[in-house]
């Protein structure tokens, strides 16, 4: 039995300039998360999540969700996805994200969806209808092109292949999608081949963009989980950042100009977006008169 915890809110909007993806608010319905990404920075001892591997949803998430949006004077797009991924999978039997997209729909508000799961194309049909109206943004993280890897640095996430065909059967129903490469690890994921092999599925597959951060971010309590799962998967790396970053909050790979060069060359040869601004104006077009702020 998945456990619950209390929430005074679900939905808490953005700042006005809120430069990610131009999303109004931000929409939580679960804590922690159970992929166990060695690298996640939802981990961070910043957000306070004690046993973060444990899933935990809120109380009362649909019901405070349809009340707050009742109440909201301005709709807008709200995202979820940014401290765990709602496609969880106890999402199999509980259906919150889903539910939470009738809200959504009923009330003519968008959507920006962030998961590393295929179970999101349960719900093309309301992404679909959510479409009609308001702006819909789904992103899938892909971290590395082979499953083999991909399973080294995120256990119990789907692999990448089946996050391949969920950005295949999304922008087929015509779901503005895409994918987001980040973080790219220095001596894992920082090669050539494999940023060459996300980009060109990425287009093989109808993605709309991809969005890249060349490197990883590490603080209190993710660093430490980090380097221990690099001692245990992949011996003598966790030296290497050491040796590099030290206590450093950020880790731009050594090789960035490369892979930059390398990446931007590729989304002009397949027509892939990467740049923030022009994909938040890419998946709002034509939805200006409703609360286009950011520009």
């Amino acid at each position: 039995m998945v456990p619950t915890i209390p929430a005074k809110t679900i939905l808490s909007p953005y700042r006005r300039d809120n430069q990610w993806f131009g999303t109004e608010y931000n929409m939580n319905l679960y804590k922690g998360c159970c992929h166990h990404c060695i690298y996640c920075d939802s981990r961070s001892a910043c957000y306070h999540i004690e046993n973060f591997d444990q899933v935990a949803f809120k109380e009362n998430a649909l019901e405070t969700l349809r009340n707050q949006l009742s109440r909201r004077i301005k709709t807008g797009v709200a995202a979820t996805g940014s401290m765990s991924d709602p496609y969880n999978p106890f999402e199999a039997q509980l259906c919150l994200p889903r539910h939470s997209l009738e809200l959504l729909n009923a009330y003519q508000f968008g959507a920006a969806i962030a998961t590393k799961s295929n179970l999101i194309t349960r719900d093309i049909d309301l992404l679909t209808e959510i479409r009609e109206h308001s702006p819909v943004l789904c992103k899938i993280t892909v971290t590395a092109a082979e499953n083999s890897l991909a399973a080294q640095l995120e256990p119990d996430a789907p692999t990448s292949t089946q996050r391949f065909a969920a950005i295949k059967e999304l922008a087929k129903a015509g779901v503005y999608t895409g994918v987001l490469l980040m973080p790219v690890l220095p001596f894992l994921t920082d090669t050539p081949g494999n940023i060459r092999a996300i980009v060109e599925q990425a287009a093989d597959c109808g993605a709309r963009f991809v969005y890249p951060y060349l490197g990883v971010t590490l603080r209190q309590n993710q660093r430490e989980y980090f380097f221990a799962q690099l001692e245990k998967r992949f011996p003598g790396i966790k030296e290497q950042y050491q040796k590099r970053y030290g206590e450093r909050y950020e880790c731009i790979s050594p090789r960035w100009k490369e892979l930059w060069e390398l990446f931007t060359r590729l989304c002009g040869q397949y027509g892939l977006l990467y740049k923030m601004q022009d994909i938040i104006v890419g998946y709002r077009m034509g939805y200006e008169s409703r609360q286009l702020t950011l520009f």
